[in-house]
């Protein structure tokens, strides 16, 4: 079984908020079994969704070659004026060269959805993704994570990710792993 991980924002570092939630959750769903991939978007090169372009961008292919081998997908968002990234939506938007498929778009795969904010918004970025899943086929896991971004470090490690949302990670990865939403027994 294959998972990606979608790390839509802009940022390049590996010590980013972004990085670091995408590292989390590569680490653990390894644990689970799964083969992972981490598809960040600041390297991916997509250029701006053109239907007119005769031939698909390489780029493109190889984006929706991973997502379409992917059985479970992690959307991860920062917030930015409201909404998720804009280049983040051009990404999805290239789905559209799937449309001629037996399956087309993201049919009938699972997709875990996390937004950060600074203040308390980020349900606003889980909602397009919500929005933007399901058009493209897909089931979006009824339990999703909005983030309010100070609480998402430890204040003793800023490089760990708080028990809070620790916690909800493991819990989101759990229930995208197994497809069922059950209580975690938590061990600290």
């Amino acid at each position: 079984m294959k998972a990606i991980i979608f790390n839509g924002s802009l940022e390049r570092r590996p010590e980013s908020t972004s990085g670091r939630i995408s590292q989390y959750f590569a680490e653990r769903i390894e644990k689970s079994g799964f083969q992972t991939e981490v598809f960040t978007l600041a390297d991916s090169g997509i250029p701006l969704f053109d239907v007119t372009l005769t031939k698909t961008p390489l780029a493109v292919e190889r984006m929706t070659q991973l997502f379409l081998e992917a059985d479970i997908h992690f959307w991860l968002a920062p917030l930015y004026h409201g909404s998720i990234p804009g280049v983040m939506k051009n990404c999805l938007d290239w789905l559209e060269v799937t449309s001629g498929h037996y399956q087309p778009y993201l049919t009938d795969k699972t997709v875990g959805l996390v937004c950060w904010a600074d203040g308390l918004h980020a349900m606003q970025g889980i909602n397009t993704m919500d929005a933007v899943a399901k058009s493209l086929r897909a089931w979006p896991i009824p339990f999703s994570i909005p983030v309010i971004r100070a609480a998402l470090f430890d204040h003793e490690d800023p490089t760990k990710i708080s028990s809070l949302y620790s916690d909800k990670f493991d819990k989101l990865i759990n229930i995208a792993t197994t497809k069922r939403i059950e209580k975690v027994q938590h061990h600290h």
